[in-house]
């Protein structure tokens, strides 16, 4: 869509009137803050240091700050002005899963804050990071363990109408294992280190073997149902995301083990943990490129149809992100050239389709066309 063609609009047009945007706001919007950020991580690691990229980079990650505080304004209004609406998003059954693109964009602000925080405003933003990061756990286990309840209890679910954003509550503690494998070594107490470092692994079995039971039910799902709706086109690339960040965790809490573990009195678990979080790195890695690919041919099978633009296109962005970080990883660890390589690309390609989803973003929510809350659908505008 044009720039001309965007302007031939009102703001929200599609909408009765403005505060539709408050009545209407879903936590969908939260994954916007995830792609977003993680190009911001993705960009300032890339192996080539490429002029002005970090500055691009930095600002991306300020950017998604914004976001994230507005998101949060508009949709605790929401809560406060419609609050019997609101909660109909307990009993819905794809929404729901959204709550928990909310720590996972949380995560990357407290990671950014240790990519760009640092080197900008030195040491004083570790409590911050830390006060955030156990904020960001808090909300993880609060989805994974309250979202599937709800799924057993409370809404309905076939196994023809499943999709891969029934990982989305559960994986949010994985990524909340590899933001702490980032910022564990940065605090000042060992012990508090160790306890980071311990939760951290926690949280990653928390996470790892429930998404990885999801996934399997996704791959039967798909052989006896063949793919879901073009709408949920995106949701093809949800399955890299635990995979990906499965990887990214072990490699960052394994190089973390060996001198937390030494500080604290336990030398020889810290070395095993190193060589298993390589070996685990590697192989989660491996795994996730099988992944990637049949999620390039699922996407190309829907193009020759056409995908119909919604905020689930977002879902093209994170997973590959934290895939391609752990690649660009895994190059800096085994120093190994291919990975450095493919990483590059994986970040060229996050960043094209970054722009594609951003421009149809602005241009959704300048018309008010992306603001539509399934759980209330059918009740007509109040």
């Amino acid at each position: 869509m044009t720039c001309s063609a965007v302007s031939s609009y009102k703001p929200f047009s599609h909408l009765t009137r403005p505060r539709e945007v408050i009545r209407q706001f879903t936590p969908n919007w939260f994954a916007a803050t995830m792609g977003t950020g993680v190009l911001a991580l993705a960009l300032a690691q890339l192996p080539v240091a490429l002029p002005g990229m970090h500055a691009l980079a930095e600002t991306l990650w300020l950017f998604t700050i914004v976001l994230f505080i507005v998101f949060s304004g508009l949709y605790a209004a929401r809560w406060v002005m419609f609050f019997h609406e609101a909660r109909r998003i307990f009993g819905h059954s794809t929404v729901s899963m959204f709550f928990g693109t909310i720590p996972m964009g949380l995560a990357t602000i407290i990671n950014g804050l240790l990519l760009f925080g640092l080197p900008r405003w030195g040491n004083t933003v570790v409590p911050w990071a830390e006060v955030l990061w156990w904020l960001d756990v808090a909300m993880a286990l609060a989805c994974g363990v309250l979202i599937p309840f709800m799924m057993f209890t409370r809404q309905e679910h076939s196994i023809d109408q499943m999709t891969a954003v029934w990982l989305l509550p559960v994986v949010a503690a994985e990524v909340a294992a590899a933001s702490g494998g980032l910022l564990a070594p940065h605090l000042a107490d060992a012990h508090g280190q160790l306890v980071m470092l311990v939760t951290s692994y926690v949280l990653w079995a928390f996470s790892l073997p429930v998404a990885f039971s999801i996934l399997t039910i996704l791959m039967l799902r798909m052989a006896l149902h063949k793919l879901p709706h073009a709408n949920m086109a995106a949701s093809s690339w949800l399955a890299l995301g635990p995979i990906g960040t499965g990887a990214l965790g072990m490699l960052l809490l394994g190089g973390d083990a060996p001198a937390i573990f030494a500080a604290n009195g336990l030398p020889g678990i810290g070395d095993i943990a190193n060589g298993l979080g390589l070996v685990g790195g590697v192989t989660l890695w491996g795994f996730g490129l099988w992944w990637m690919l049949i999620a390039v041919l699922i996407t190309l099978r829907y193009l020759r149809a056409g995908i119909p633009f919604n905020l689930g296109w977002w879902g093209f962005t994170f997973p590959l992100g934290v895939y391609a970080l752990t690649t660009l990883k895994l190059a800096s660890v085994l120093h190994l050239a291919f990975f450095n390589v493919v990483g590059s690309v994986l970040v060229a390609t996050l960043a094209l389709m970054w722009l594609i989803v951003a421009r149809r973003t602005v241009a959704g929510a300048y018309r008010g066309e992306l603001f539509v809350s399934p759980c209330i659908a059918g009740l007509g505008n109040k």
